[in-house]
């Protein structure tokens, strides 16, 4: 008997040992501490090859102003591009473009309430350039100038970047957000400050921050790539240890959001608000602490299956076809502050559906609290988790860096744990089938509560919506207390999509591509398949299916009746069964499969784990041959569309947009709305659109299909022949037609006007019709990526009169040979005239002169480096493999990109230029509308996270 005691109490102690061990670290990232406090991670990953990433987190942001600094925790973050002791002036961004790294695109940073983090890939196929991006991360650190020229200089840039904020969503955020974050500082310390104090301050100031919190110990580098662990690590000691903390530091203290008694709501509307939406929030009571055990962990599994399951009765909802909102979800994490989690929701609705949608979302919580969840639901949920995890887990030796080093940089800031994907994966494989009905169904009990509750509605301001008063917001809870509620009725999943069938086809013809390392397969309905076997993804297949014709083969007529229903074709469900059927079948599975028509060829575009391979070729049969025929579906698809978009068009840029093409395309019949109105959905034919796709998708043999990844052959070949080869066909074929139709020609200036706020926007444009030139169309792709580069210098850091800028250029094969090129750039409007010249005096610098030969270099690399990492990519060679029966190109001339680049030359673009760019010019301008410049002024705040560059 006592034996039998002592074992029992042996057992009782190993299990409760075991269940408080703590999350272990991922022994594959070296961690280490600096004598200073520095913090270090390193971590070999050879994906992408010859790269690395690096990030230098500090844990200092918005939150730590003064309330003379506010907005100057950003600031700062700009400032580091702006001359450091290693890189003065300009230097640092001249510096990194000139070995291929892209501001904007590569180069980057952020400012939040609570840290700022500086992002740096850089290229390691040529030497040295591992100890420059360790150079400017010691400087972005350390050795920031702050001279009072260049941060005079860089106001502008910063006030554009505020100016890119203003609109109806930071109006209704500055009436909302104070009752969100109730009696936090987080309400008063956005990251993008005032305009005031970003306008006026002194450059004591904004040093006075830097001296105060870019100090060692509260930083952190991070550095993940196709590096030596031990070599990196050495240099990150001799470079970083060096510096020193004030010898009496600031504490950097740690700001709570406080509890309160009262429900808060806040009900927001403005003339400009594109959507309508609700969100509630239920704060925890106790201040949020990280996960640090297994138990912690096991309980963001057990909170993570059931939003699952809560959230898959919303998206039941949301297919069927009487949804309730576009779209809707709870969850339970963080709030915008670190020390407080809760219990929260959001739906977007149609125009007055707030109220009823907040009652949707918290009655189905009612449900669960009341009659718990049912075991289906259960498995369901497990499997779906499982399956992502399972995914990640097969992929996780080619994960890329840049997804990894996210993770690393949360463990420093937020004291995330960092187990890796190996560790997770099996501690989800073991708690998964421990978690019961009786634990998931008393989860939700604990998160809703009628304390720390914040309710907030927004949406456009219109007479013909009334919105609701605090009094019916709050009605809602206290009705839900004695709603007559039913359990929930899941409906039992479907078996099998496609019913069993013997395939007459066969596989009639194979041609191996030894030089793309392609194999097409020809087969006996017609159609083709080529496929390429790659190991850049260990999980990973890719495919798409194109049959030359799409809408071009559609009447003038027809298209405008048919253009907004047929992305709505699938909400109908196939063979059938319902869209609610088919998701529910698909639960646990990696899979999508998405038909589309559009203007040259009707297709496919899709991806799967090898695993659910099979399944993927059976929604593409099923997609092929037996799409439902519902026009209850395309409605509650209308509807839904509808709340996400009949109020777009008070958005200034989607108006200018909209306008403006339709000015251009006025002798098109064929042009509509670039967002469906009321008007373009009342003449939308749904049987035309559905009779015109079970056309186009009824000849097998017009279709070629491509698919790219970690193909098993044998397999493959079985499963091609089983669901393609058995599709119909009519043995004829189609192409493309050009329609005929122009955009406007000549020079044309256009002005737009729109919005209340003080912020424009600029597009100018050189189009037209000219023979297809494959050494021009490199030229105008390059002079594009030239031409941003003189922008940012010229309109950005010379004028600082824009935050962001772009160019881009190239030509068209189909369907006729074309030529383009633009430039774009959002300002404000009092500058948008002399910024206009200042831009086109750019490119006639280049037309005149040529381009400066270092900003050529730059482009080339820039492009070598993203071409490099693009050739193990499978996305990358799938559209490279599949373009050719578009347009006809070369098929292998991607392979050469890197000879083409190193011919390229000035006088290429400056010939490409003098040819193209010096007619049929088109500037159109978005202005505000008249009285902006007598607005009040008012205190203006942005986003909740800024960053530096774009």
């Amino acid at each position: 008997m006592k034996k039998m005691f002592l074992s029992v109490v042996a057992v009782f102690f190993v299990s409760a040992t075991a269940f408080a061990q703590n999350i272990p670290s991922d022994p594959s990232v070296r961690m280490g501490n600096l004598p200073n406090g520095m913090k270090y991670y390193i971590k070999k990953n050879g994906k992408p090859e010859k790269k690395v990433e690096m990030r230098l987190a500090i844990d200092a942001g918005s939150i730590l102003e003064d309330e003379d600094q506010q907005g100057l925790a950003h600031f700062m973050e700009h400032m580091n591009f702006n001359g450091t002791k290693n890189f003065p002036g300009n230097k640092l961004v001249d510096a990194l473009e000139s070995i291929g790294i892209k501001f904007g695109q590569h180069l980057n940073a952020y400012t939040s309430f609570d840290e700022t983090v500086y992002m740096l890939p850089v290229p390691l196929d040529k030497p040295g350039n591992l100890d420059t991006g360790l150079k400017v991360m010691e400087d972005w650190a350390f050795n920031a100038l702050l001279t009072d020229v260049e941060i005079n200089k860089e106001r502008g840039v910063v006030l554009e970047e505020l100016r890119l904020g203003l609109g109806p969503d930071k109006r209704m955020m500055d009436k909302w957000l104070p009752k969100m974050m109730h009696n936090s500082v987080y309400a008063k310390r956005l990251p993008i400050g005032k305009k005031e104090i970003l306008e006026n301050f002194t450059p004591d100031v904004l040093r006075r921050f830097h001296k105060d919190w870019y100090r060692p110990d509260l930083m952190a580098l991070v550095i993940v790539g196709d590096i030596n662990v031990d070599e990196i690590e050495q240099k990150i000691k001799a470079n970083f240890g060096k510096y020193k903390n004030p010898s009496s530091p600031r504490k950097r203290n740690v700001f709570e959001i406080p509890n309160h008694n009262e429900t808060l709501v806040s009900i927001e509307n403005d003339p400009d608000a594109t959507g309508s939406s609700v969100q509630f929030v239920m704060k925890d009571t106790e201040n949020y602490t990280p996960d640090v055990t297994v138990k912690d962990f096991n309980k963001s599994i057990l909170d993570n299956v059931v939003s699952t399951m809560i959230n898959n009765r919303y998206n039941d909802m949301v297919e069927s076809n009487n949804p309730p909102f576009t779209f809707g979800y709870v969850y339970h994490g963080g709030t915008w502050g670190r020390t407080k989690e809760g219990f929260q929701g959001y739906a977007m609705t149609k125009e007055g559906g707030q109220v009823e949608a907040l009652k949707v979302l918290m009655e189905e919580v009612e449900r669960a609290n009341r009659f718990g969840f049912t075991a289906s639901e259960l498995e369901r949920a497990k499997t779906e988790l499982l399956s992502r995890y399972e995914e990640s887990f097969n992929n996780r030796d080619k994960t890329e860096s840049g997804r990894l080093i996210g993770e690393y940089v949360r463990n420093f800031l937020e004291k995330e744990s960092i187990p890796g994907i190996t560790w997770e994966y099996d501690q989800y494989k073991k708690e998964l089938p421990n978690i019961t009905l009786e634990q998931a169904n008393n989860v939700l009990k604990n998160y809703v509560k009628e304390d720390s509750r914040v309710i907030v509605i927004t949406g456009p301001k219109k007479e013909t919506i009334k919105y609701p008063a605090e009094a019916d917001v709050l009605k809602v809870f206290s009705d839900l207390k004695v709603a007559k509620i039913e359990p929930y009725q899941e409906k039992k999943a479907i078996k099998s999509l496609v019913q069993p069938f013997s395939s007459k086809g066969s596989i009639v013809k194979t041609d191996v591509d030894s030089k793309l390392g392609t194999t097409t397969l020809t087969l006996s309905n017609g159609a083709k398949v080529t496929y390429k076997k790659t190991d850049f993804k260990d999980d990973e297949i890719m495919f798409s299916a194109r049959s030359l014709g799409g809408s071009s083969l559609i009447s003038d007529d027809d298209i405008l009746k048919t253009q907004h229903a047929f992305d709505a074709l699938t909400e109908a469900g196939a063979n059938g069964f319902t869209q609610n059927d088919v998701t529910r079948y698909l639960a646990g599975k990696q899979i999508y499969v998405s038909p589309f028509i559009s203007t040259l060829f009707e297709g496919f575009s899709g991806k799967s784990t090898k695993k659910d391979f099979a399944t993927m070729m059976e929604l593409l049969y099923a997609y092929s041959t037996g799409l439902n025929n519902d026009p209850a579906s395309f409605n509650a698809f209308r509807t839904k569309q509808s709340a996400y978009l009949d109020n777009m068009l008070s958005n200034p840029q989607f108006y200018f947009m909209n306008e403006h093409m339709k000015y251009m395309n006025q002798k098109n019949p064929r042009f509509s709305n670039i967002i469906p109105l009321k008007e373009d959905w009342d003449k939308t034919d749904y049987n035309k659109a559905y009779n015109i796709y079970k056309e186009k998708f009824s000849n097998a043999g017009n279709f070629h299909y491509y698919f790219v990844g970690n193909i098993d052959e044998a397999s493959f070949k079985q499963l091609v022949t089983q669901y393609i080869a058995s599709l119909p066909t009519k043995g004829t074929t189609s192409t493309f037609k050009d329609v005929g139709y122009r955009q406007l020609k000549g020079d044309i200036k256009r002005t737009y006007k729109k919005g209340k706020d003080p912020k424009s926007m600029v597009q100018i444009t050189y189009s037209g019709e000219a023979p297809y030139n494959e050494k021009d169309d490199l030229a105008l792709r390059a002079l594009g990526g030239v031409v941003k580069i003189k922008l940012t210098e010229q309109l950005r850091e010379e004028a600082g009169g824009v935050y962001t800028t772009n160019a881009s250029g190239g030509m068209g094969r189909v369907p006729y040979s074309s030529y383009s090129f633009s430039m774009q750039f959002p300002c404000g409007p009092e500058n948008a005239d002399k910024l206009t010249k200042l831009a086109v005096d750019e490119l006639d610098k280049i037309i005149k002169k040529g381009p400066e030969q270092k900003d050529l270099d730059k482009y080339k690399e820039g492009e070598l480096n993203d071409y490099k990492t693009r050739l193990k990519e499978n996305n990358y060679w799938l559209s490279q493999i599949a373009q050719p029966q578009i347009d006809g190109r070369d098929k292998y001339a991607f392979l050469n990109m890197e000879s083409s680049f190193a011919n390229l030359t000035t006088s290429d673009l400056q010939n490409a230029a003098k040819k193209y760019l010096t007619k049929d010019k088109v500037i159109a301008t978005l202005m505000p509308e008249d009285g902006w410049e007598n607005a009040p002024k008012k205190e203006e705040s942005a986003t909740v996270k800024a960053s530096a560059a774009q």
